[in-house]
């Protein structure tokens, strides 16, 4: 049995998500357990960490047994033997560091938004077509347990005519001055990419089209609730992006998808993520991990009554979804994918082209907010 050695550049994995999601439940995996390609050859994965900080880099390197790291980033773009970039950075250098890697004739994976701009994606896309380079997007939600769950009973035709999507994301993330905010400082500041529209309504389209068809049109109020906040050092600053946001999508189909995200939120709910949809056959509730139904046959015939208070229990109607076999973390299942899309040209649909559709329904939110208006989406992009 024969390996081959693929050589990966990472960008950006000193972050949280970076260190435990990409790094430590995908890469650092697969270098324990390789993947077998389909020529039967063992996939020996040999990375090399970029950033800024030369400490933390070192650290990183030693907890996971990796040789290579630097801070120079165009010096690991010259390694002709290293094919494979992979981005994790701040969302607002996202775009040049993924153009600069294109360039230097890498394959390139990296989280999302692609880009701080539809037209910046696009030309991303492009870039990597003329190319001919590989090209993905991390949209690891979709292989959430719940996730799966919902999309069998999509494929299944369980819900018959969708008439309404309902998903709330969020949680309380504190200001930072009377104790520390668990998201880094600059999620708030416009300038350096953040705002939590651009972050989760490329989350949002990518879990709600594949499923329920094309957004048609959008309207969004989009919010800055905690107008100061403190950063890591403890220094107060203006939050230049928005924490909240209201979005209403209508389908092609007429269905109405109403997404809430808030991180001026306490989470009274199942989950940190939800979402119901329903349907003339009946409805679900999905979270991260569990997803419930409701049969049109098994619902209650309800009635408004406002002045006694109700025995009825508006749980007890809905049925668990039994758990499909695990297929692993949701992370690593994604990186598997690409890799073998790199080493077998499996098919890998996540790509620059379909991120690019996230960022335009997030700018198009963003100029709904702005003006007061629905704003349609482009029919193919």
């Amino acid at each position: 049995m024969a390996t081959r050695r693929l050589g990966l550049i990472l960008s950006g994995v000193t972050g949280r998500i970076g260190v435990n999601q990409h790094l430590g439940n995908a890469v650092a995996n697969f270098r324990e357990t390789p993947i077998t390609l389909a020529n039967g050859d063992q996939l020996e994965l040999d990375p090399i960490l970029v950033g800024r900080n030369a400490n933390k880099l070192e650290q990183i390197a030693r907890r996971f047994n990796i040789e290579r790291w630097t801070t120079d980033l165009d010096a690991a773009l010259s390694n002709q033997d290293d094919t494979v970039f992979f981005d994790s950075a701040l969302t607002g250098v996202r775009f040049e560091n993924v153009r600069r890697a294109l360039t230097a004739g890498k394959h390139v994976l990296c989280d999302k938004p692609l880009a701080p701009t539809h037209a910046e994606a696009v030309g991303l896309a492009r870039l990597a077509a003329d190319l001919r380079l590989k090209n993905g997007v991390m949209m690891a939600n979709i292989w959430l347990p719940g996730m799966r769950k919902l999309k069998t009973l999509v494929d299944s035709g369980f819900f018959d005519r969708v008439m309404r999507i309902r998903g709330e994301h969020g949680y309380w993330v504190f200001e930072g001055n009377l104790r520390p905010g668990q998201r880094p400082s600059w999620n708030y500041r416009r300038e350096e990419g953040g705002g939590i529209v651009l972050d989760m309504m490329c989350h949002w389209h990518y879990m709600l089209e594949p499923l329920f068809g094309r957004i048609r049109r959008v309207t969004c109020a989009a919010r800055t609730f905690a107008p100061k906040r403190w950063d890591e050092s403890g220094q107060p600053y203006e939050a230049t992006a928005d924490d909240s946001g209201a979005v209403i999508c209508e389908v092609e189909s007429g269905a109405i998808a109403q997404i809430d995200l808030s991180w001026c939120t306490r989470v009274r709910r199942d989950d940190l993520m939800v979402m119901q949809v329903d349907g003339s056959g009946g409805s679900a509730v999905t979270g991260i991990f569990d997803c419930l139904t409701q049969h049109a046959t098994q619902t209650p015939s309800l009635v408004w009554n406002a002045e006694d208070r109700t025995a009825t229990d508006y749980r007890a109607a809905w049925l668990p979804v039994p758990d499909l076999p695990p297929i692993g973390n949701a992370f690593k299942v994604h990186w598997e994918l690409f890799l073998r899309h790199v080493c077998d040209d499996t098919p890998f649909p996540w790509d620059f082209s379909m991120a690019a559709r996230g960022i335009e329904l997030a700018e198009a939110c963003y100029r709904s907010s702005a003006n007061y208006t629905w704003e349609t989406l482009a029919e193919t992009s």
